[in-house]
């Protein structure tokens, strides 16, 4: 089979074709015919040698986030039949509950194998079934983006009807909370340099929108849009740059889900958040059981993941450099077959 490996973070050269047998699936394991993989900023970091986690860079296989059909059941497989279409749980370990203490250990494309390969053997108990109306491409979007999306707004205090959440920027995870928390009745403020990136936004369920480079001091503008309440939900995706104007835009008890690392800043004053009185709370990801909740309501709700570009499998460097870009809006794909 065909498979992409990784052996040092060289960059954007860190992805390298190579040719690996066809594994077969042991008793519990099933064998997927992985047919798209999509990118996530996490990939970027690994290439880099920016990422904080486990990783083993020992010809690892890029990519956590993947979806593909059974084409073999090992000896014992109870939960799914051949045929099936599926995507791999980010963290293979965590299935539900409190999160696991070996959930960096077992993630997808960082301390074990991805899913940037033609074929994959997964334990039955890491793979969860696509909504119906999802194609592959649409599928593979789902394990990390949306999944850390739903953690964000449901996994420690549930989203509301009625309540506000903001997002920031335009990528996956912050696509997939706009659309999952439209879909929840709850209005949504978005932010971006964009003007161009805003208006997809509000075709996708925004309510309100701040260009960041027109209101620098955009925490402000959230007060405004809010009657100075504040918002009860933030998706925090940039980090230590971000994070002092998140704090600023939440209300007494509101949440902020911490996510990326997009921007970079001074180190926060634990008072600001001590006088926001707000909960901040990093979020990895989230266990399989979250990942069916989830797709239960992308199903109920018919949500269709949004995706930029899709490239062929033979393209995945070029994909890798066109997330670099950053001008994407939701997801970067790559057709494998």
């Amino acid at each position: 089979m065909r498979a992409y490996e990784m052996s040092a973070a060289a960059g954007l050269e860190s992805w390298k074709s190579a040719e690996r047998p066809k594994p077969e699936p042991g008793r519990g394991q099933v064998l997927v015919r992985m047919r798209a993989a999509s990118l996530n900023y996490r990939d970027l970091l690994i290439c880099q040698g920016r990422y904080p986690f486990a990783i083993n860079l020992d010809r690892l296989i890029p990519v956590s986030d993947g979806a593909g059909e059974i084409v073999a059941l090992g000896e014992g497989v109870r939960r799914f039949r051949g045929g099936e279409r599926v995507a791999g749980i980010f963290s293979q370990s965590w299935l539900g509950g409190a999160q696991v203490a070996d959930t960096w250990q077992t993630a997808l494309g960082g301390a074990i194998d991805g899913v940037l390969t033609e074929y994959r053997v997964f334990d039955e108990g890491g793979l969860v079934t696509l909504p119906d109306h999802l194609s592959f491409e649409e599928g593979a979007t789902l394990p990390c983006a949306a999944v850390t999306a739903w953690n964000a707004l449901y996994g420690l205090k549930p989203l509301r009807a009625g309540e506000t959440v903001l997002t920031l920027g335009t990528g996956g995870v912050s696509i997939f909370a706009i659309q999952l928390a439209h879909a929840a009745g709850a209005r949504v403020i978005a932010t971006s340099s964009s003007d161009a990136k805003l208006e997809r936004a509000r075709a996708l369920g925004a309510h309100d929108t701040i260009n960041y480079r027109t209101h620098p001091d955009w925490e402000g503008e959230v007060r405004r849009l809010t009657g100075g309440v504040g918002v009860d939900h933030v998706v925090e995706v940039g980090g230590t740059g971000t994070l002092p104007r998140s704090i600023a835009s939440t209300r007494p008890g509101g949440h902020i889900g911490l996510i990326g690392l997009l921007a970079q800043g001074e180190a926060i004053d634990p008072l600001a958040i001590l006088g926001a009185s707000c909960i901040v709370r990093g979020v990895a990801v989230g266990p399989r059981e979250m990942f069916e909740d989830m797709n239960r309501s992308i199903a109920l709700h018919a949500i269709q993941p949004v995706i930029d570009q899709v490239f062929g499998f033979d393209e995945a460097p070029a994909a890798l450099a066109a997330l670099a870009e950053a001008s994407h809006v939701g997801k970067i794909v790559i057709r494998i077959g």
